[in-house]
């Protein structure tokens, strides 16, 4: 007999230029309420993974590292946190969910999240204002306040706050990432930047070696100069995720890299660990043409980044990999903030496939080694839908 297929409460959401799954952990089935195997099973199963075709046609997923990810939000366990906050990167080919780092973009909608289903109590909500909404990021063990607008006392969903990447303007969302660095256990035992230098030289067989700054900030990320490999910093998806060699060079760097930052033990490892570190190249200012048709003045910038995300370009920018341009740039001498016109800068703008952001960052020398204590930017989500998924039981019996 072929049992009916299970329902579990949940919401889609766009945060940022991302969109997930989320639940509350008390609404997962009992096997998933740990992490496990089982639970890894279900989110796949709900995205529509692993996929050969690379669709996710069966699933919530939508093919792309920015649409293949799930959340769980909790009572946070933490002290002065309203909600713990865990994320799943799917990949979409392979059965593998990846836990080891956090998404910058979802993390938008964690706050608005917690507020509507109930994390909060709404004697702490102003009738109109904006709530700072605490949050503990699991994955990595960080904080992310996230101001939440407030209306009539509900979430502020709509407004004019325009971001590039996604199409209709929303209300504004403040983040602030409390002390985004240290996330990592390279040279530097977890130090902003793990080898204990701005700039190395990295060892790429088949590439060469090739000036890098790597920093654990946000999210572990290696950039590069876009010249080294020979490209303008200008390209837009198309022209590297339909070209093999290039996906495959971009990973190698990362994979590398990886192994220097002290992330994994070895090359081979890099295909578990697929979620970070980021591979990011930076070039400076120029005027370019986004994915939307829109011009991008050189005068509007400081710098232009394109970074890979689960080996593919991604079409604007992840809100982790932004918190590593923004704390990268505000240390002189690394090669973002070179890329930037060097010196002392607390904010950039910086240009991605789809247009601009601006982030924003202090960073300061503490007993030789550089710290950033926040990084800022803005964002917007909504809900897409909420109800419940459904899907298959796989349980025995």
């Amino acid at each position: 007999m072929y049992k009916p297929q299970i329902r579990i409460p949940a919401t889609y959401m766009r945060g940022g230029t991302s969109k997930g799954v989320f639940f509350r952990l008390q609404d997962l089935p009992i096997e998933a309420q740990v992490p496990g195997a089982a639970r890894d099973a279900l989110l796949m199963r709900v995205i529509g993974s692993p996929d050969p075709y690379g669709k996710q046609t069966d699933g919530m997923g939508g093919a792309t590292s920015s649409t293949s990810k799930c959340v769980i939000v909790a009572p946070s366990t933490q002290p002065d946190h309203d909600v713990d906050y865990l994320y799943g990167q799917v990949a979409i080919s392979e059965a593998f969910v990846d836990w080891s780092g956090n998404c910058g973009n979802l993390s938008t909608a964690v706050g608005p999240f917690a507020i509507s289903q109930g994390f909060i109590d709404r004697a702490r909500l102003p009738e109109n204002g904006t709530f700072a909404v605490r949050v503990w990021q699991a994955n990595i063990g960080k904080t992310i306040i996230v101001h939440v607008p407030i209306t009539n006392g509900e979430v502020q969903e709509t407004g004019d706050f325009e971001l590039d990447g996604v199409t209709f303007p929303a209300a504004e969302i403040v983040l602030e990432f409390i002390d985004p660095a240290d996330e990592g256990e390279g040279e530097g035992g977890g130090a902003m930047f793990p080898t204990g230098h701005l700039v190395d030289d990295l060892d790429v067989p088949g590439i060469g070696t090739l000036k890098v700054t790597m920093i654990n900030a946000g999210i572990p990320t290696v950039f590069v100069n876009a010249a080294d490999i020979d490209y303008t910093g200008s390209e837009l998806q198309e022209a590297i995720n339909g070209d093999a060699r290039a996906v495959a060079m971009l990973e190698s760097i990362r994979a590398h890299a990886a192994v220097r930052m002290g992330l994994i033990d070895t090359i081979e490892d890099a295909a578990r660990r697929q979620h970070s570190p980021k591979v990011a190249f930076v070039a400076p200012a120029a005027t370019y043409v986004s994915s939307s048709g829109k011009e991008v003045a050189a005068g509007d910038i400081d710098l232009r980044v394109r970074a890979m995300s689960m080996g593919k370009l991604h079409h604007a920018m992840m809100g982790t990999a932004s918190v590593a341009i923004a704390s990268a740039a505000a240390v002189p001498g690394t090669l973002v903030n070179l890329a930037a016109g060097g010196g002392t800068r607390e904010a950039v703008r910086f240009g991605h496939p789809s247009g601009t952001l601006r982030v924003g960052a202090a960073a300061e020398l503490v007993d030789g080694q550089w710290t950033v204590k926040k990084a800022v930017m803005s964002r917007s989500a909504r809900v897409l839908m909420e109800g419940a998924v459904r899907v298959p039981d796989s349980s025995g019996g």
